[in-house]
């Protein structure tokens, strides 16, 4: 992310055999029992610990939808397939703002009930450990933001007569579907927006078929790489939509047709390629079949978002003319932080303190400030009692995560050299392809790739409270 510019348990004992001989009854009386219960409330998030909810995995969600534009509704359902991480008499989806009118387990009706932005779901039999399960749920309502007390609005936001755009970081997905909404539980993503003739639809991923019925058109997307809740958006509007491909991969970008058509913010998207291919020759292979970006004019929204394989850039960005280091910011996001995405919310340096770097690099190779001179110019005048190694909640898009995470990441290449540190900027996102990781295991890697113990360094450098040696 690129900040601002300027109960009821259900007990079920099962024993004995399912089928064949009748097993002797020596053989029942030692089997285990089997104890059915509730999935957490919470991913169990230091920071947030009510941030997604436990008991199960997903897989993928696969949306239907319909919104209107003029009523600012949507409704349709949503299938989300997961597997059950422990014998679960009941489970919690996040769902702020609509409502579910029916849902369903494994084709079986099931007891739901809300809890604030909780949705109860309480199948009609125990799911056991390991056991994929199938949730369908039909919901709708007027969707609406998220209101954070720390970290201010996020999520759905309804945008002049016919649009809406869904964005936001650290939770927004819940303010338009059901889901687990933690970064810890990657999921691909299937959209189909169905929308009045006219207005346009971006999303995540490959674009799918269009079709239209009755003034009514369908609008198609998928992310088969698994994703984290956060990054999945939607955007609706009135949108001027280029198509191409770039390096053997569909490259779609967006500008909002209240903005010029050959204007900053369209040039400065239409450097995608360039920028990706840069980055490649860092990072290693771009980790996403599809690429590209779309710039949203909308006031509220003063940041942009690293929505995978698509982000999100608002305006605000390119007041003043072309910004191409917003847009490295947010494609190195699509190694570090999309692909390679975060197990808590404490170690957000991993994901800002690279992009903040890569904005670093992306100036030197087109003749800006070097990377020294942009470390330099940071080192000098930091407030270094703040720390990214645990910024705390209130503080994880503070200065200190992006700043001084940054810094972290240049200080570690002079610690440990060039050789070492690009053979780790490349071995750590492939390593770690679609997974979740924590600041330890990149101590532990970079450790690997240069030889040396730097748990005093990292201590110093994340958290510190007094300026570290220059290295």
């Amino acid at each position: 992310m690129k900040r601002r510019a300027g109960g009821l348990i259900l007990l079920l004992l099962l024993s004995g055999c399912t089928g064949g001989e009748r097993e002797p009854e020596a053989a029942r009386s030692a089997s285990p029992a089997v104890s059915f219960g509730p999935g957490a409330v919470g991913a169990g998030d230091p920071y947030f610990p009510t941030y997604g909810n436990g008991g199960y995995d997903v897989g993928g969600y696969d949306l239907a939808l319909r919104y209107d534009p003029a009523a600012g509704k949507l409704d349709g359902t949503a299938t989300i397939t997961a597997t059950a991480t422990q014998d679960l008499s009941r489970f919690n989806l996040d769902l702020a703002h609509l409502k579910a009118t029916t849902v369903l387990v494994d084709g079986t009706p099931a007891t739901v009930a809300a809890a604030g932005n909780e949705l109860v779901v309480t199948p009609a039999a125990g799911i056991p450990k390991g056991r994929a399960f199938t949730t369908v749920v039909s919901y709708g309502g007027v969707p609406k933001q998220l209101e954070n007390e720390i970290l201010g609005a996020g999520g759905w936001l309804r945008v002049g007569k016919d649009g809406a755009i869904a964005l936001g970081q650290p939770e927004s997905a819940s303010t338009w579907f059901p889901v687990n909404d933690h970064p810890s539980d990657k999921a691909t993503f299937k959209l189909a927006m169905t929308v009045p003739d006219g207005v346009e639809v971006l999303s995540n991923g490959l674009a799918g078929n269009k079709d239209t019925v009755d003034g009514w058109t369908t609008w198609r997307w998928s992310e088969e790489s698994p994703m984290a809740s956060y990054l999945a958006t939607v955007v609706i509007g009135q949108y001027r939509i280029t198509t191409g491909t770039h390096a053997g991969r569909p490259m779609i970008t967006a500008i909002p047709e209240s903005l010029p058509a050959d204007g900053p913010a369209a040039k400065s998207l239409a450097r995608t390629g360039e920028i990706t291919d840069f980055l490649e020759t860092q990072f290693g292979p771009y980790p996403f079949r599809a690429n590209g970006g779309v710039v949203v004019d909308e006031d509220e929204i003063r940041y942009a978002l690293e929505t995978q394989a698509r982000p999100v850039y608002g305006n605000t960005f390119f007041a003043s003319g072309q910004n191409t280091g917003v847009i490295a910011h947010e494609l190195a996001h699509q190694w570090f932080g999309d692909s390679v995405a975060l197990s808590r919310w404490q170690d957000i340096w991993l994901n800002e303190g690279f992009a903040t770097y890569a904005e670093a690099l992306w100036s030197e190779h087109t003749g800006g400030q070097t990377a020294q001179e942009i470390f330099d110019e940071a080192y000098r005048s930091f407030d270094w009692t703040e720390t990214p190694g645990d910024p705390g909640p209130r503080r994880i898009f503070g200065d200190a995560v992006y700043e001084r995470g940054g810094m972290t990441v240049h200080a570690l290449r002079k610690t440990i050299g060039d050789e070492a540190f690009f053979k780790l900027l490349k071995s750590w996102p492939a390593d770690h392809r679609d997974g979740n990781v924590t600041t330890e295991q990149f101590i532990e890697a970079a450790e690997t790739a240069s030889g040396k113990d730097l748990d005093a360094f990292f201590e110093a450098w994340l958290n510190g409270k007094t300026k570290p040696p220059k290295p």
